[in-house]
């Protein structure tokens, strides 16, 4: 099997040309081989996946959100077209605008009618731009919102896709209310009753995130990053110099694992060997598991009892005792 582009980065550049040209003499040569060499290819096969295990086990916290903003990673619209039986996406804030940087849509998980709402990135340069990169725009959280509310109306419970450096920065949309549209998005969530499920899918970036993240459970993807804003903008605020983002990864705290101690989020789904983008049917069958698991156990909870408990969980995030 040819290596996947998310092993282009510059950190596995070894194993990579290592992999190649095992392939390529396995493809070329193998059936001329004696058994001594065929063991010894094979044993040379185990130990480069021993390595590519002990290499993701030990990637930094910047190493990960590069891994996470490769273009062949799985997006929204990938997991849910993998996950849902039958899907289809709706359009528009009702106010004149369509964002294509946030999908939603209605689908079916198990029998059951659910709504979606997630970032939506490119695959290429061409497709980025047209949906500016996963930078939702301030009818992009108003589309959201629509549909949400439509989801609270018919009692259908509500899936969030997080995958944005954060939303649009530009000046056209502080003029049409960027910060509003996140903060009502923000404060709507909080009062519908129908279970929502958040999952961090690749990269959650600032408000941008916060915008579709308010959730009972909040998931993440185990490679998948969460911060309040990305190590390079926290890097050159704090110290006016950008290369200093290794420490500003670090010290923000943005893995799954570490968010996970700290309480930001409930749990973390493990991703294949080199991330979601080196296997996304195995990804997506792991994600639709644990989703069809939390959403069974809210549907036991009242919807009065789920936000009493979205509400408090909120509130414990950023609790610390002084001793």
């Amino acid at each position: 099997m040819v290596p996947r582009k998310v092993l282009s980065l510059h950190f596995l550049k070894p194993i990579v040309e290592f992999e190649q040209r095992l392939h390529q003499l396995e493809k070329n040569f193998y059936s001329s081989f004696s058994s001594p060499f065929k063991k010894q290819l094979n044993n040379l096969k185990d130990n480069l996946s021993q390595l590519k295990q002990d290499v993701f086990k030990s990637l930094t916290p910047l190493q990960r959100l590069n891994l996470v903003r490769q273009s062949d990673r799985p997006t929204t619209l990938n997991y849910v077209s993998a996950i849902m039986d039958e899907w289809f996406e709706l359009h528009g804030d009702r106010g004149g605008t369509d964002d294509p940087a946030l999908v939603v849509g209605l689908g079916r998980l198990n029998s059951k009618t659910v709504i979606f709402v997630g970032h939506q990135r490119g695959k290429d340069t061409k497709d980025n731009v047209i949906r500016n990169f996963g930078m939702a725009s301030p009818g992009g959280y108003r589309k959201a919102l629509r549909i949400m509310k439509h989801a609270n109306k018919f009692n259908f419970p509500i899936f969030t896709f997080i995958d944005t450096p954060g939303a649009w920065a530009g000046i056209e949309a502080e003029k049409l209310g960027q910060g509003e549209a996140i903060a009502v998005n923000l404060k709507e969530m909080f009062s519908f009753q129908v279970p929502i499920i958040c999952t961090v899918i690749g990269e959650g970036g600032s408000g941008g995130a916060l915008g579709i993240g308010v959730a009972d459970k909040i998931l993440m993807l185990e490679y998948a990053v969460y911060t309040v804003a990305t190590p390079e903008a926290c890097a050159a605020i704090l110290w006016k110099d950008s290369s200093k983002s290794l420490v500003a990864a670090e010290a923000l705290k943005i893995t799954s694992n570490e968010l996970k101690i700290l309480g930001i989020i409930d749990d973390v789904i493990e991703e294949p060997l080199g991330g979601a983008q080196a296997d996304p049917y195995k990804a997506a069958c792991a994600l639709k598991i644990k989703l069809v698991l939390e959403l069974n156990l809210l549907l036991q909870i009242s919807g009065h009892q789920r936000k009493k408990m979205r509400y408090q969980k909120f509130r414990k995030i950023g609790t610390f005792y002084e001793i």
